[in-house]
């Protein structure tokens, strides 16, 4: 029976991983601070459902302090890792950077270290759709330059690429990063644009709509993004490519994936299916952009699918309205 250890299983992304594998007999080792990011009684939901499994562990701790994460390598003998823990958000690194350093880059240091001490079959860290920065060429392919990332939050999950790869090279740990692309879906978190307009739609208040509407997002179901990440936990990096598109580094046993649609929606078109689903008209409030964000994102899917035969499908209109009945069950 495989057994992982999923770093961040509170978390929007963290809870779907785990409630999958668990689904698939897998034993689940479910490591989350609770951090008061954003309010902890969603987290303490999404954990509520996991633990009617007894497949399931959680430990209520912080990845980066010091001996953890070795101490729970070295009891539980994880085969897979799938670390998604991280202090998130663009617009909060620029107001609280300290904690992106505490919990991304110290957190995935003490990662790789236990990891060093105790090899897991595959290391699968998340990354994000930011680190492409101020790229302009579209989509974004892995192998592309990365060294204008706009924000804290996006510098700190580009050096845990940098981390992992030292890792993988230097003691031959299989790593897979994935960078994901602008996730939503039930669950979601309560600060991100689908919380944010929903809730605002829902109660006639206005919603702020950044860069004057003139945004698009390769919007990412949750279901397929978990499902992606589960078919990359097997797709363990060796020594050969799979194709010209592969990152595979040509030094060690490390690969990036980008997990995106692969389609930017426009931010307009976003909300307008938004008000299709509940029934309501948004009041607009049009604003310039925020700093440390990007007027675009848009995913190259190519070596997912050469990876795992899959790549996420889930129309906008499909998705936000699974996210909206959620969200009037949740907050009724």
């Amino acid at each position: 029976m495989m057994r992982a250890l999923v770093t961040g299983s509170a978390g929007f992304i963290g809870y779907h991983l785990c409630e999958r594998l668990l689904a698939e007999g897998v034993e689940v080792i479910g490591l989350d601070a609770h951090d008061a990011y954003y309010d902890p009684a969603l987290k303490q939901a999404r954990e509520n459902l996991l633990l009617r499994s007894p497949r399931f562990v959680t430990i209520r701790a912080r990845v980066e302090e010091p001996g953890l994460l070795a101490s729970l390598f070295e009891q539980h003998k994880p085969d897979m890792i799938v670390h998604l823990a991280a202090q998130a958000g663009v617009r909060n690194s620029i107001d609280n950077p300290r904690a992106y350093l505490q919990s991304n880059i110290i957190g995935t240091f003490e990662l790789l270290e236990a990891a060093r001490a105790h090899p897991p079959r595959h290391l699968l860290l998340a990354s994000t759709s930011s680190v492409y920065g101020a790229n302009t060429q579209m989509p974004y392919r892995e192998g592309d330059k990365v060294d204008s990332q706009m924000s804290f939050y996006a510098a700190s999950k580009k050096s845990t690429e940098a981390m992992a790869h030292s890792y993988a090279h230097l003691f031959g740990l299989p790593v897979t990063m994935f960078r994901f692309f602008t996730v939503y879906g039930p669950w979601g978190r309560p600060d991100m644009a689908p919380w944010l307009f929903t809730s605002a739609i829902l109660e006639g208040r206005p919603i702020k709509v950044f860069n004057h509407g003139d945004m698009r997002r390769d919007f990412t179901y949750v279901t397929d993004l978990v499902r992606a990440i589960r078919l990359l936990m097997d797709a363990i990096p060796g020594a050969t490519p799979v194709g010209a598109e592969d990152s595979l580094s040509p030094v060690a046993p490390f690969r990036v994936v980008n997990i995106g649609n692969g389609a930017p929606v426009e931010l307009l078109d976003f909300i307008a299916a938004i008000e299709a689903a509940t029934g309501k008209t948004a009041i607009r409030h049009f604003m310039p952009m925020q700093p440390g964000d990007v007027p675009a994102t848009w995913a190259d899917t190519t070596l997912l699918r050469q990876l795992t035969g899959y790549a996420p499908q889930t129309a906008i209109g499909d998705g936000v309205e699974a996210y909206v009945e959620w969200f009037r069950s949740y907050y009724p």
